[in-house]
């Protein structure tokens, strides 16, 4: 698929319920570092299914959930109907549709890899109000336990379609280009899930690169998973480990 707003359309239902939230510390570096409060505006771009999102709301932080992809959003808006200090809005890093100097940050989690980052930048200075901050957060997958590369493995046997996703990775020289002069911070925080089996093959089934169902390859390689989650679960569960990185700074 080609258009990335669209890669989670037949996915968002999964995505909502597998994928991790973000650590409590990324609220506490918007509020140390960057002096977050609580009558802030955040255009959190990208916003899926409202992971990120969540987590300012419950701050009680207002925020715009600016999401392209219709069932993402939907999921969101299921997901946050509770807070009435969220707003989803249908637009994209590129033309959030948002008033110009409105917010007081951008944030993104999970969602940077796919912006047009000379597109979003001058779209994220448009809309951000005279010294806003700009985080992104994403929730990588690490490779430190025998289970976790055991589940590399399973991935390295979808091919070009896991290799593609590898493609997006950001460099690390495109985070100063796109902060610019002022330059950036970035810190790392530890995050973990504990799934059974239904959860592990969900967190599976939630990536754009795996197969759906109607793939041929999807029971021989949930086969494959399978046998991974039995060999390295204890009491039921094994632990997703993730390493939240969080870059965050003021844009020129």
């Amino acid at each position: 698929m080609t258009d990335p707003t669209q890669r989670f359309s037949n996915r968002a239902e999964v995505y909502a319920r597998s994928r991790p939230h973000y650590p409590p510390a990324v609220l506490n570096i918007m509020e140390i570092e960057c002096g977050l409060k609580k009558s802030h505006k955040i255009a959190d771009v990208g916003s899926g299914t409202g992971l990120l999102s969540e987590l300012f709301l419950q701050n009680k932080t207002f925020v715009y959930g600016v999401e392209p992809n219709q069932e993402m959003r939907a999921a969101a808006e299921a997901r946050l109907k509770v807070y009435t200090w969220f707003i989803s809005v249908a637009g994209t890093a590129e033309a959030t549709t948002l008033r110009e100097h409105s917010v007081e940050w951008v944030t993104a989690g999970q969602a940077f890899h796919w912006f047009d980052r000379t597109k979003a930048k001058a779209e994220f200075l448009r809309i951000l109000k005279p010294r806003g901050c700009v985080l992104l957060a994403s929730n990588n997958r690490q490779r430190t336990t025998a289970f976790m590369r055991a589940y590399e493995r399973v991935l390295q046997q979808l091919g070009p379609a896991y290799q593609d996703s590898c493609s997006r990775n950001i460099p690390p020289d495109a985070y100063a280009d796109f902060f610019g002069s002022t330059g950036f911070k970035t810190t790392a925080i530890e995050n973990h899930q504990d799934l059974d089996w239904e959860g592990l093959r969900d967190r599976f089934s939630s990536s754009s690169y795996t197969p759906e169902q109607t793939n041929p390859q999807y029971e021989p390689i949930l086969a494959e998973l399978r046998e991974v989650f039995k060999n390295h679960q204890q009491n039921g569960k094994v632990r997703f480990e993730y390493l939240t990185t969080v870059h965050y700074g003021l844009l020129t």
